[in-house]
C-alpha cells in the first residue's frame, strides 16, 4: 500500500457479472509539486520539466548554495558573489547580466546629477537581486545618498547582506512592513549603511517615500507603475528598465495591446516606438496620481528599454502630460508618419494630414494608425550633458560615447558640431570642461541642504521652468538604407548629414539605429536630396557628388536639336541637284556632327 492509500501493485481485474473492476496500480508521486502519475516514463519527463526550469535547485530547495560554489564578479569597483547559473533568471534567485552594465551607469550618472541638486536623498532599487546597482550608489555617493535595496526572495536578500559586508557596508536589514527600525549590522548607522528589505515591490512604495526609484523587473514593469508613482517625492525621479523587447519591439502585437494597450506594427523606427509606448504607460500612470512628468532620458537598445522622468506634482502638470499622449498615423508603402491632430473631432479623410500622396495613387487603405504614444521629446539636454559630467567625473568610459550621441541627438546637431556647452550659457558655470546650468530660476534654488522649502514654493518653481531647448529635436528617423535607390551608390552617412545641414534642415544620428538619421524634413525631400548625391553602380571610379539633372537636361536638348538638325539636311540632300551644294555640305557634315 502507498502513501496516498492506493494500490501499487497491478491487480488483475475482477469480472462479476457485466460489470468490470479495476483497481489502481502501480502510480509514482513527484517530490515537488505531489502530482501523481502513472507510468515511469511520463514521471521522468515531468521530472526533467521541472529541472529545465530550475524549480529543483533555488526555488523549492531552502538551503542555500555552498560557498565554495559562487562566483565573485567586479564592475565599477564593486564586488558581488553570483551562483553558477547568473546568467539564467529561470534557474537563479540572485540574476546577474553583465549585458546591462551600460544600463547601470546610465542610471547610476542620471541619480549622481539628482544628488547635486539635493543631499541626501532617499533612492530605492526595487528589485535588488544580486545589490550590484544599489551597492555601486552608496559605494560612489556615500554620504549623498541613503539607499534601500529591496527583493522579495529570501535567498536574494541573503546574497545582498553578504554581498554588502564584502564591500565593507554596513546593513540594516528590514524584512517586516510594520518594523521599520530593526538594524543588523557592526554598531550604529553610518552614511556606508545599506538598508535591505524584504517586502513586494508595490508593499514598499505604497509604505514610504522615496526621492529616487528605480525599477527593473524580469519583464514588463507597467504592473509597478502606480505604486512607484503614488509616494515619490516632488521633482524626484523614477526610471524604469523594460526588457519585454518581444512586445515592445513587435514581434509579439497582442503582447504589447495586453500590457500598453498600444496597438503597434514593425517599422523602421521602432525602437524608438517602443520607448515612445513606454513613456505613454508612464504619463497615464503619473497622472492617476495627479503627477506630470518630464522625460529627461529615453534609450533603447538590443536588450532593454530605459527610461528616465522626472516628477512634477500637480494636475496642471498632469494635464500637459496627459495632452502629448496621441495617435500615430503610419503609411505602409513609404514609411512616412505623422501625428494625428489635437481635437476630438472626427475628419472626414484622416489620410490629408499625410505629407504624402499614396492613398491616392495606391488602391486600397495604405496607412494604420498606432498608439497612443508620447509625442513629446525624449531626451533634455541640460540634463544629458550634467549626465555626461558626471560620467567623465566618476570615470565610467563605456557610457562617455552614448551619452555625446544622446547630447547631440538631443540638440539635433551632428558629432562635428558637438561642443561641451551650449548656445544658451546664461546661467550656465563651467565645472571640468562641461557646462552645468546654475539653480538661479529653477526648482533647485529652493532646496538647500536637503530641506525642501513649501510645497507652495516648490509649485512656483515648477511653473517656472522652462524647457532647456525651445526647439524640440523632430519625431522619429529614416533608416537611409531602406530609402536607398537601387542601382545608386549612396553618399557616406557623414556627407549627407551635410548635404541635408546645407539645405536648411536640422539633422543628426540617433543611437536607436547605426543607419538611422532624425531630420525635421519630409520623405520626399529626404529621397531627393539622397537621389541628387548618389551615383550610378556602374562609375565605380567616380567620386561622389551630386547628379547634374541640368546638365542631363541640357545634353538631351542638344541630342534632340542635333536630330531635327540632320533631318532636315537629309531633304536638303534630296532636293538640291547641284554638285557644288552638295560638296559644300559632306565638307561641313562631320564638324555639325562633332559640335552635337
Amino acid at each position: 500500500m502507498c502513501i496516498c492509500h492506493l494500490p501499487c501493485r497491478p491487480v488483475k481485474p475482477n469480472l462479476v457479472g457485466d460489470q468490470t473492476f479495476s483497481k489502481m496500480g502501480a502510480h509514482y508521486h513527484c517530490i515537488i509539486c505531489s502530482a501523481t502519475i502513472m507510468r515511469r516514463t511520463d514521471m521522468i519527463g515531468h521530472i526533467n520539466r521541472h529541472v529545465n526550469k530550475g524549480e529543483t535547485e533555488s526555488r523549492f530547495i531552502t538551503v542555500p548554495a555552498p560557498k565554495s560554489s559562487r562566483e565573485v564578479l567586479k564592475e565599477s569597483a564593486t564586488d558581488v558573489q553570483v551562483l553558477p547559473n547568473y546568467s539564467t533568471p529561470q534557474k537563479t534567485d540572485s540574476y546577474f547580466n553583465p549585458k546591462m552594465k551600460l544600463n547601470r551607469q546610465l542610471i547610476f550618472c542620471a541619480l549622481a546629477v539628482l544628488a547635486e541638486e539635493r543631499k541626501p536623498i532617499e533612492c530605492l532599487d526595487a528589485f535588488g537581486a544580486t545589490g550590484i546597482m544599489g551597492l555601486q550608489w552608496a559605494k560612489h555617493l556615500r554620504s549623498s545618498v541613503k539607499v534601500t535595496i529591496n527583493d522579495c526572495n529570501e535567498n536574494s536578500v541573503t546574497m545582498i547582506q553578504e554581498n554588502c559586508h564584502l564591500n565593507k557596508m554596513k546593513v540594516k536589514l528590514n524584512t517586516k512592513e510594520e518594523d521599520n527600525d530593526e538594524a543588523m549590522g557592526d554598531g550604529e548607522e553610518n552614511t556606508d549603511t545599506i538598508e535591505v528589505t524584504k517586502m513586494d515591490a508595490n508593499v514598499i512604495m505604497h509604505l514610504r517615500s522615496f526621492d529616487f526609484i528605480h525599477l527593473d523587473p524580469f519583464g514588463t514593469s507597467v504592473n509597478y507603475l502606480d505604486s512607484a508613482f503614488r509616494n515619490v517625492r516632488n521633482l524626484g525621479i523614477v526610471s524604469l528598465t523594460s526588457t519585454d523587447v518581444s512586445s515592445l519591439y513587435a514581434k509579439a502585437q497582442h503582447v504589447a495591446l495586453r500590457h500598453y494597450g498600444c496597438n503597434i506594427v514593425r517599422t523602421e523606427y521602432y525602437k524608438e516606438l517602443a520607448a515612445r509606448i513606454v513613456i505613454a504607460a508612464v504619463t497615464r500612470a503619473a497622472a492617476r496620481c495627479n503627477k506630470g512628468i518630464e522625460v529627461l532620458l529615453a534609450v533603447a537598445l538590443e536588450h532593454f528599454v530605459l527610461v528616465v522622468v522626472r516628477v512634477l506634482r500637480g494636475p496642471s502638470p498632469a494635464d500637459d502630460s496627459a495632452k502629448k499622449i496621441r495617435y500615430l498615423i503610419h503609411c505602409q508603402w513609404c514609411e512616412e508618419r505623422i501625428f494625428q491632430k489635437e481635437g476630438n473631432m472626427v475628419e472626414e479623410n484622416p489620410y490629408q494630414q499625410l505629407p504624402c500622396d499614396c492613398h491616392g495613387s495606391m488602391p486600397g487603405k495604405t496607412a494604420v494608425v498606432l498608439g497612443p504614444l508620447w509625442s513629446g521629446a525624449l531626451f533634455n539636454t541640460g540634463f544629458l550633458r550634467r549626465m555626461l559630467f558626471e560620467a567623465v567625473q566618476y570615470g565610467l568610459d563605456e557610457v562617455q560615447p552614448l551619452l555625446k550621441t544622446l547630447v547631440c541627438e538631443a540638440e539635433c546637431t551632428t558629432s562635428k558640431h558637438f561642443s561641451t556647452h551650449s548656445p544658451y550659457d546664461e546661467n550656465k558655470q563651467e565645472e571640468c570642461g562641461v557646462y552645468i546650468k546654475t539653480p538661479n530660476t529653477s526648482a533647485e534654488s529652493f532646496l538647500v541642504h536637503g530641506k525642501r522649502k513649501s510645497d507652495e514654493l516648490i509649485r512656483n518653481a515648477a511653473k517656472r521652468q522652462k524647457p532647456e531647448n525651445s526647439a524640440e529635436h523632430p519625431a522619429f528617423y529614416y533608416n537611409i538604407h531602406r530609402h536607398s535607390i537601387k542601382g545608386m551608390n549612396m553618399p557616406k552617412l557623414n556627407k549627407f548629414l551635410n548635404y541635408l545641414s546645407e539645405a536648411g534642415y536640422r539633422v543628426s544620428r540617433t543611437h536607436f539605429d547605426p543607419m538611422g538619421v532624425r531630420t525635421n524634413a519630409p520623405l520626399a525631400q529626404f529621397k531627393t536630396i539622397l537621389m541628387k548625391y548618389s551615383t550610378p553602380t556602374y562609375t565605380g571610379g567616380q567620386a561622389e557628388g551630386p547628379l547634374h539633372l541640368a546638365e542631363d537636361v541640357q545634353a538631351a536638348e542638344q541630342v534632340q536639336a542635333a536630330a531635327d538638325g540632320k533631318a532636315e539636311d537629309d531633304e536638303f540632300l534630296e532636293d538640291d541637284k547641284s554638285g557644288m551644294t552638295a560638296a559644300m555640305f559632306t565638307k561641313g557634315y562631320p564638324t555639325h556632327c562633332a559640335a552635337d
